[in-house]
């Protein structure tokens, strides 16, 4: 067996203690859903933080993201896995996540990138929550966007996080110039704050990724290493 293959197998086998803990958490402990996907969706950016290092080849990245996007669907029509299905909003966050972490990796490796792929991720993975704590804990500055309520506080949770997240990437692990890493960094975080801000129903889960792919390749000679 191919190492690939068996930490194809390793990071699997993760991915279901993650989902089994989360039902625990629901089931027993009676851990509110949002509670339990938020901590399904942190801890999911974090295993998927692996997949560079230990996977080379995409298609078993390709794998493990199709076989769990299969998982959520089946799961989603049965009604089970309620730690993840069970919010009372409608969203199709769940099913856009694997979809979004094979793209990012795929990008990664077209252009031997990794900021292309941790930053679009960790965003994804620790911005979204912060904006979502900060707004329901400290709500000020309501604002409507879609239909949908959003707060100036949660919004400015964000981008400061995905600015630092985006800079730490790649000023401190690249060891680019300073200067562009502060520019792609701001860019980074206005655009990935618009994505938030203007996407609902679990959406963010693509435009957040997306837009920041669509800067960081935009601003492409700003982050390759010199």
């Amino acid at each position: 067996m191919s190492t690939n293959l068996l930490y194809t197998i390793y990071l699997a086998g993760a991915f279901l203690i993650l989902f089994t803990s989360a039902e625990i958490l629901y089931h027993k402990f009676k851990i509110n859903a949002e509670l339990t996907r938020k901590y399904v969706h942190f801890s999911t950016g974090i295993i998927t933080m692996l997949f560079p290092p230990l996977i080379q080849n995409h298609w078993l990245v390709l794998l493990l993201c199709g076989s769990f996007y299969l998982i959520l669907i089946v799961t989603m029509s049965l009604k089970l896995l309620q730690s993840i299905h069970g919010v009372e909003r409608t969203t199709r966050g769940s099913l856009l996540y694997p979809i979004i972490v094979y793209g990012c990796f795929l990008t990664y490796q077209y252009f031997d990138q990794l900021p292309l792929y941790y930053v679009p991720i960790l965003i994804l993975a620790i911005s979204d929550p912060i904006a979502a704590l900060v707004g329901k804990s400290f709500p000020l500055g309501k604002y409507k966007s879609f239909g949908k309520f959003k707060t100036l506080s949660g919004s400015s949770a964000f981008l400061v996080s995905a600015f630092l997240l985006c800079f730490f990437l790649l000023y401190g692990l690249n060891s680019l110039p300073l200067h562009k890493a502060i520019i792609t960094s701001l860019g980074v975080a206005f655009a990935t704050s618009v994505a938030e801000a203007l996407t609902h129903k679990g959406f963010d889960n693509l435009s957040i990724p997306a837009s920041a792919l669509v800067v960081l390749i935009f601003f492409n000679d700003y982050y390759y290493q010199i």
